[in-house]
Formats: C-alpha cells, sequence, structure tokens
C-alpha cells in the first residue's frame, strides 16, 4: 500500500522507517531536508520536554529510549552516546514518571546540589549527535526503499494518496490551519570543552543546558514562545553562558566554536491521532516542543499502529 509522509525531520523520517519495515511503500514529501531541518538544531538529550498529555508522552520517551539503546548496542551507531547527567530543582518533588525506565536514577546528595537549588536528581541516557543521526536515518530510509521528494505544500489536498502522516512540524500551522502549534525559539551555543557531566535546569522559564558531546559541548538556552526569529542574538548568548556558569563555573568563553538557532513546533498537545478527510486517511504526528528525538520512535511506532487498525 502507498502511503505519503509529509516532513523530512525526525518524525517523519522515523514514522518513514517504521511503515517500510511493515511493507508499505513510502514517500517523503518535505519542502527542506537535512542539515536544514529543525532536527538537525536539536541539542538532543533523551528527556521529555514541553510535551504533553504526560501519560502519553513518558509511554512514547520509553519506547524510544529502548529503540535508542538498541541502535547504540546493536547497530553500533558511535554518535549515539550514554552520559551522565544532573538535573537541579528548586524544591523536592517525586521522581518524574520515566525515571523508572532507566538504568541509573538517583536522588542527589544534598552536597551534590548547587547553590539556588534545594534538590535534584542524576540520571544516565542517550545523547543523540544530530549531524551523523540526521544523515544516517536518511540512508536508513532510502535503503528500504523510501523516496523523497523536495516539494513545497500549500495543502494536503495537493496530495493524490489515500493515506498520508502528517509529521510537518510547524508546517502544520499552514497545511491544518492549526493555529495552536507555535514556535518555541532554542538559540545555543557550541564549545570545545567537556563539562564531565550534563548540568540541567529544564524549567522553561529559565532553562539552563550543558550536553557534552564527543565534538562539543552544547549549551542552552531559551525557550521563547512565539518567537520566529532565526537570527542568532546578542543577548540572548550572553543570557545563555551567564546562566551556564551558573552551573558550571570552570566554563572557558575562548572554547566557543558555534551557534545555532531553530524553532521548536510547540503545541499545548503532542497531536498524534487518525483522521479520515474525504475517504482518505491522515494520521497526524505533530507538535512535539522540544522532545521531538526523545519521543521519535515511540511517536513512530503509534503511527503504525494507528495505520494498521
Amino acid at each position: 500500500m502507498d502511503c505519503i509522509v509529509v516532513g523530512a525531520g525526525v518524525s517523519g523520517l522515523s514514522s518513514g522507517i517504521r511503515l517500510l519495515e511493515d511493507g508499505y511503500k513510502v514517500t517523503i514529501v518535505a519542502d527542506s531536508l537535512s542539515p536544514d531541518t529543525v532536527s538537525d538544531k536539536a541539542a538532543a538529550w533523551w528527556y521529555p520536554f514541553l510535551a504533553e498529555p504526560v501519560e502519553k508522552t513518558n509511554r512514547w520517551s520509553s519506547e524510544s529510549l529502548t529503540e535508542f539503546i538498541r541502535l547504540m548496542d546493536e547497530e553500533k551507531l558511535e554518535f549515539i552516546t550514554m552520559r551522565m547527567g544532573r538535573e537541579y530543582l528548586e524544591e523536592s518533588c517525586p521522581p518524574p514518571g520515566w525515571s523508572s525506565d532507566l538504568s541509573h536514577f538517583r536522588i542527589l546528595e544534598e552536597n551534590e546540589v548547587l547553590n539556588n537549588y534545594s534538590f535534584g536528581w542524576e540520571i544516565e541516557a542517550p545523547v543523540i549527535e544530530m549531524a551523523h543521526y540526521m544523515p544516517w536515518l536518511k540512508s536508513r530510509f532510502e535503503s528500504l526503499g523510501g523516496v523523497i521528494v523536495v516539494r513545497k505544500l500549500s495543502d494536503l489536498e495537493e496530495l493524490k494518496c489515500n493515506l498520508i502522516v502528517n509529521c510537518s512540524g510547524l508546517g502544520a500551522r499552514e497545511l491544518c490551519q492549526d493555529e495552536e502549534v507555535v514556535p518555541v525559539r532554542g538559540q545555543i551555543i557550541y564549545i570545545k570543552q567537556d563539562p564531565g557531566f550534563g548540568r540541567y535546569d529544564q524549567r522553561p522559564e529559565s532553562l539552563i543546558y550543558t550536553i557534552p558531546r564527543r565534538d562539543v559541548t552544547v549549551l542552552g538556552g531559551t525557550a521563547q514562545k512565539g518567537d520566529w526569529t532565526r537570527e542568532i542574538r546578542e543577548e540572548d548568548e550572553e543570557y545563555i553562558l551567564t546562566k551556564c556558569e551558573l552551573l558550571w563555573p570552570e566554563l572557558d568563553r575562548d572554547n566557543i566554536v558555534g551557534r545555532a538557532v531553530g524553532l521548536r513546533p510547540s503545541r499545548a498537545e503532542v497531536r498524534l491521532e487518525k483522521e479520515i478527510v474525504n475517504g482518505r486517511t491522515i494520521i497526524h504526528n505533530y507538535g512535539h516542543g522540544g522532545a521531538g528525538v526523545t519521543l521519535s520512535w515511540g511517536c513512530a511506532d503509534e503511527v503504525l499502529r494507528l495505520v494498521n487498525e
């Protein structure tokens, strides 16, 4: 059976791969490909962030975690690595629902909690280097027989296919007239310095992260809702560096090697559902906010389940 997937970001490619593995003939239609997608800018530490509803996103996150570990262990993808990270919080709280899925999760000792915080935890989770991972996804998709067509769509009605998987991200504002979809702007900095372990404050209003990778450490960030600006802003860079220095005083600004901006496709809730329009089946899979990579394989599995119902 033929299927068209709209969008070639991490959600579109992952969904396309799952459909191909199940025997579908899949074409991806997208107006941009790697390295020019939002997914390419993702810092991509596995961590559910800015994504609701929690009862579903926890499950999708868990399924994705299992797949990332499999890709690392069985497929030997060297650009997926397990990294330690510490999350700092202002107040104590129960462990998040996804914590039981991790092989390493512990509450920090009092002497491990930084100033201005009173609580925290340490986890070990995958870091995915998107500059390598996105080309791998594209290669995997094409090796299974998938076809990619670069084309700008203004309406899903333009597609002559009875099965469509809509992974259009921010494009859903136009394609689906879904005004719930808004950008959450993220500016990041790349630095040639290893913090040893990641340090995080994941509250959107303060958002701090230092994500160590093999090549660089990613510093962030911003979560500016409704901001469409793709240019680097000096004031945001200073804001990011000042915040990161609070968690990582050894940070050396002379080691900065790059910068980037990405617009997260945010929505009050991830839209992952089946819709029948004029006799055609459309599976919507967008609105993942800051957790597109974290949710990618779980959502791709859900897409396949909905298609096969």
